[in-house]
């Protein structure tokens, strides 16, 4: 048995004040017993042009961010899984939104570049772009922590289920969700989508969110959420800055697994 904790928080542009809230936050999942937590999606920086993400970017392992992530990690001895960091590219006009994990000594141990990028047009007049700014990943992301192996995602890759099923086939036994989902996508399909995941791996999932309005122009959904591998909701945290924690508990996955054996029914021959 192992507690996770997923953050919720509402970032903005500026780096500093993110990031020293956060660390006021993080002592609380320490002191619960926490080994692994969780940061959602531009958990440092919401920006409000693609000039400023750019200017904000940092070189793969080393950063303002990075350096915080690794400090607090080693201060708190625990498993940090933070998405996202904007990081440089190849292309000196996009990043890659990128999801790092450290371990309890402070080392960055696995590294996950957004697979699926956000390219959609909302009903009510809302529009991303995500792939004008960011180059797509394209390598699948599994990590071993104290709270088992972990299936890492972000965000809209939520809609793709062919991606976890693949992470499970590699092991994974916690999904990894990190968002900043849209408010107006976000009450419709948030719940379903993550319970949809939890119920057909027969998984974990842990999905720290963004929340409220960014720079007077984005609203993210919040809810961030733990979910068991029978869908269940562990705990849950509507909107507000906070911390929200539950346990990993390898034997219930097994029991759900034996229970309902989907995963042994599959045909790859099929499809």
């Amino acid at each position: 048995m192992t507690r996770i904790a997923a953050l919720q928080t509402s970032s903005s542009d500026d780096v500093d004040s993110n990031l020293a809230r956060i660390a006021g936050l993080l002592p609380e999942a320490r002191d619960q017993g926490c080994e692994v937590v969780a940061l959602p999606e531009c958990f440092a920086f919401m920006q409000r042009s693609r000039e400023q993400l750019l200017e904000t970017s940092e070189h793969y392992g080393s950063g303002v961010i990075q350096d915080w992530l690794a400090e607090q990690s080693a201060r708190h001895g625990m498993y940090i899984i933070a998405g996202s960091v904007p990081l440089r590219s190849a292309d000196p006009q996009r990043i890659t939104n990128t999801l790092l994990v450290y371990n309890n000594h402070g080392i960055c141990i696995k590294r996950y570049d957004k697979i699926f990028l956000f390219d959609v047009s909302l009903p009510e007049g809302e529009s991303y772009r995500e792939s004008s700014y960011t180059v797509a990943g394209n390598a699948l992301g599994v990590v071993e922590t104290p709270a088992g192996r972990i299936g890492l995602s972000v965000c809209y890759d939520l809609r793709f289920p062919e991606m976890y099923r693949e992470l499970v086939a590699r092991g994974a036994r916690v999904l990894a969700v990190p968002a900043a989902f849209s408010a107006s996508t976000g009450r419709d399909h948030w719940h379903p989508l993550l319970r949809a995941r939890a119920i057909e791996n027969t998984c974990y999932v842990v999905a720290p969110a963004q929340f409220g309005t960014h720079n007077q122009a984005r609203r993210t959904w919040g809810h961030t959420l733990v979910l068991d591998p029978w869908g269940k909701v562990l705990a849950e945290r509507r909107s507000g800055w906070g911390i929200i924690h539950a346990e990993i508990v390898e034997e219930r996955l097994d029991e759900v697994r034996s229970r309902l054996p989907s995963l042994d029914h599959l045909r790859p021959d099929l499809f």
